[in-house]
């Protein structure tokens, strides 16, 4: 038997399941990003607005496609778990919440607070 044989395997990514806490750090990068991309819109439209009224209604008829508003209340929920995370971050810095049992606890805590404050901006608006 050659060492080559004998060393284990890692596991493939469709067996390996992460946890909870690791979706959650994954996706909070990927908000990072996808938040800093949606400026471009928020650039887009300030834009739009510096142009006059005509260029402006264009972009508000663009706006009111169901696609873009799907993307627009994804970047509000993207922009609270950005924020909730960042939260929890804060916690860690003062050195809580590291005990297996709390990280998942604020795991959940960190998506249902994103959601609540998501779904709390769509009745205010």
């Amino acid at each position: 038997m050659t060492a080559k044989n004998s060393r284990p395997t890692s596991p493939h990514l469709q067996v390996y399941k992460l946890p909870l806490t690791g979706l959650i750090s994954i996706s909070h990068r990927i908000t990072g990003v996808l938040l800093s991309a949606g400026l471009l819109l928020v650039v887009a439209l300030f834009y739009a607005l510096s142009q006059g009224a005509d260029s402006y209604a264009a972009m508000q008829s663009l706006a009111n496609f169901w696609l873009i508003k799907l993307v627009y209340w994804g970047f509000i929920y993207a922009l609270f778990f950005h924020l909730c995370h960042g939260l929890r971050h804060l916690v860690w810095d003062v050195g809580e919440g590291f005990e297996p049992d709390k990280l998942n606890q604020y795991a959940k805590l960190e998506l249902a607070a994103a959601f609540a404050l998501t779904l709390a901006t769509w009745i205010f608006i």
